[in-house]
């Protein structure tokens, strides 16, 4: 079993990025299974076009995608990714769509298939803050989340995909002194919960989610 799993670069005024940190500090593999890890550039188009590429490399049997949700209070799986881009900042190429479509032609939104409420439960039990998103943004978190739910319906329709959202990490509470964060420590812990619970698929409160419109 393969898994494919991807950070972003810094964005913003934020000179790190917590998921990137935490995605390279995971094994390269974790109960047999291996991890291979990708950064992703904060850039439209080219974040879901180096991640295409690793699925078409590697041929994994998951993807999961891990963003920074700064101000949000726990760690968040997304339930569901939507067909838009708007940006509340640039990327940082400068680009700063509004109201676009990622995929023209594609469906208003897909939902997500890792065994989100599986992950969560297990997050709550190892004693982290944790719950199930309905929301990924209009960002590159949601676009690259579509991006790769649409790619794979379309080519690898029984690949499994997700978005995980990690909140600040203490390495950046100088700069968000208000805001919840995790240690570093803490967030690789998370994901790495989380791939264990992919790898076993046999927590309690498992579901796997389909793909809809």
């Amino acid at each position: 079993m393969k898994i494919l799993i991807s950070g972003f670069e810094p964005f913003g005024n934020d000179a790190i990025n917590p998921s990137q940190d935490a995605v390279l500090a995971l094994p390269d593999e974790i109960e047999g299974t291996s991890i291979i890890k990708v950064i992703l550039p904060v850039v439209r188009g080219e974040a879901s076009d180096r991640l295409k590429a690793k699925i078409l490399e590697h041929h994994p049997n998951v993807v999961v995608c891990v963003g920074q949700a700064g101000g949000r209070t726990g760690l968040t799986i997304e339930r569901v990714a939507i067909n838009v881009d708007d940006y509340p900042i640039p990327d940082n190429a400068g680009h700063q769509p509004l109201d676009e479509a990622i995929a023209p032609l594609g469906p208003a939104a897909y939902l997500l298939t890792l065994p989100n409420k599986a992950i969560v439960t297990a997050w709550k039990a190892a004693g982290y803050p944790a719950s199930l998103s309905n929301t990924a943004g209009t960002f590159l978190c949601n676009h690259v989340a579509y991006a790769c739910a649409h790619f794979t319906a379309n080519h690898f329709p029984n690949l499994k995909t997700g978005f995980i959202h990690i909140p600040y990490s203490t390495s950046q509470s100088p700069d968000h002194p208000e805001a919840f964060a995790m240690t570093p420590n803490d967030l690789t812990e998370a994901l790495t919960i989380a791939l264990k619970v992919i790898i076993n698929p046999s927590h309690p409160g498992q579901t796997l989610e389909g793909t809809v419109c």
